[in-house]
């Protein structure tokens, strides 16, 4: 097998994790849980694809030999991760992962280790790259137009629907996910990485949980006392609650399999024991000496992002409003986002916003996709595995920016550092991780 990691994916593909981001063709399937492995496989055979057989995580490499898998496709909870990468890549199988590629610096080291031990490298799935307005920012930046970027301004709001999600799943431990900065925000801190050309060198920051949680929930006046949404009556009448029998995907993969494992998809947002933070400021110093200054809030009344970069001969900004509000009636309605197929209700602007020095701004055509996001998806499957019937080939910008795990260990760097400048409030190095690098990316272990 090549060892080149821009070669197309293809071939024979297992699944390890059967949750909302698991659908594409399989050979196989690895996942504990038997009744999430039959939705998966109805719904493969819904598509006229065959059933597949379903391995236990302890059979993994029983599965890798026997179903003959030539890639592996990571999606289970984002501690686990490493836990299948580093066998497959030892096993010779090519690894497309989930971001965040872990969400520890042991579990970062030992990846980075395997992929030099073995000289086979992974994908990481940062699908953001794809995004065609993320494109033009990239390809504005590189061309020059507004010089040296000197500093980034980088704002990145998750409303009170989606937000409150992280929340009431088992990414509101750290353990499982790592919390916000590394689960959510390694999009956009590998998007900056990207976007700039840049290493991130020094990180500080504070993040708190303000909002969620049984503390703040009391103060502010939202929270309901109940532990979970399914047969309560108190979450009936609660926003913040998610009713898993209202969506049939939510019902099939979480509700009905839920007495197998006990993993319980909906629980009180405000409840005791949360464990990660939705209100969080970051510092970082680059490789080139720009500096960003990032802020992620996940309990704002709309939802979207804006970054401001400021060059040495003009400013660019972009502003996404993936929703503008959303109302108490639509609150429970979570299919579209948990799915990624339907756009955001009341949908807002995209604007991307050149202005060179001592002349006036003007607006850059963009090209717009409100699904999945922004268009994202689509085209990273399209690169990574060949396009579909009918589609043409990506063969632009789309076709020469997939991630590999340098990548993915330099925006979860970000976050783990991050995170520890929350607990001691200082500024902390990247190569105080001592991540084995080569020295051809820029940073190396000393």
């Amino acid at each position: 097998m090549s060892k080149n990691p821009d070669q197309r994916l293809g071939g024979r593909v297992a699944i390890v994790g059967t949750g909302t981001r698991a659908a594409i063709k399989v050979v196989a399937l690895c996942e504990p849980n038997s009744i999430r492995a039959r939705y998966y496989n109805e719904l493969l055979v819904s598509l006229r694809a065959p059933e597949v057989p379903v391995y236990q995580p302890s059979e993994f490499l029983d599965m890798l030999k026997k179903e003959r898998v030539e890639v592996v496709v990571v999606t289970c909870v984002d501690s686990l991760h490493d836990a299948y990468i580093i066998p497959a890549l030892e096993a010779g199988v090519r690894v497309l992962t989930e971001k965040p590629m872990t969400t520890n610096v042991e579990k970062c080291r030992n990846i980075l280790e395997a992929v030099q031990r073995t000289g086979r490298h992974l994908t990481v799935t940062f699908n953001y790259r794809y995004n065609p307005v993320h494109e033009l920012v990239k390809r504005t930046i590189a061309e020059g137009k507004i010089g040296q970027v000197l500093s980034v301004n980088f704002e990145w709001l998750l409303d009170t629907v989606h937000g409150a999600d992280f929340f009431r799943r088992w990414h509101r431990q750290k353990s499982n996910s790592g919390g916000l900065l590394i689960h959510k925000a390694g999009h956009h801190f590998d998007l900056v990485n990207w976007w700039i050309d840049a290493v991130p060198e020094t990180v500080a920051g504070f993040g708190r949980l303000a909002f969620y949680g049984d503390e703040a929930g009391k103060k502010h006046g939202w929270a309901k006392e109940y532990e979970r949404a399914r047969g309560s009556e108190a979450a009936k009448d609660d926003p913040f609650s998610i009713h898993l029998e209202s969506d049939p995907t939510l019902k099939g993969l979480y509700a009905d399999a839920e007495g197998e494992d006990g993993y319980y998809r909906d629980q009180n947002v405000f409840a005791p024991g949360i464990g990660i933070e939705d209100d969080m400021s970051v510092l970082v110093r680059y490789n080139t000496g720009a500096t960003m200054t990032y802020h992620l809030t996940a309990y704002s009344p709309w939802e979207g992002y804006r970054v401001m970069f400021n060059g040495s001969h003009g400013r660019l900004e972009l502003e996404v409003v993936e929703s503008q509000y959303r109302s108490r009636s639509e609150a429970a309605e979570m299919s579209g986002l948990i799915h990624g197929t339907e756009p955001l209700p009341h949908i807002g602007d995209v604007k991307v916003t050149l202005q060179k020095l001592w002349e006036k701004p003007v607006q850059l055509p963009v090209e717009v996709d409100h699904g999945s996001h922004g268009g994202g998806d689509e085209r990273m499957f399209n690169v990574l595995f060949g396009p579909l019937p009918g589609q043409s080939e990506e063969v632009g910008d789309a076709s020469k920016q997939s991630a590999n795990e340098q990548d993915g260990a330099m925006a979860l760097a970000v976050g783990l550092l991050a995170n520890e400048s929350f607990r001691t409030g200082k500024f902390l190095d990247v190569k105080s991780l001592q991540l084995p690098f080569k020295r051809s990316y820029g940073l190396c272990k000393l």
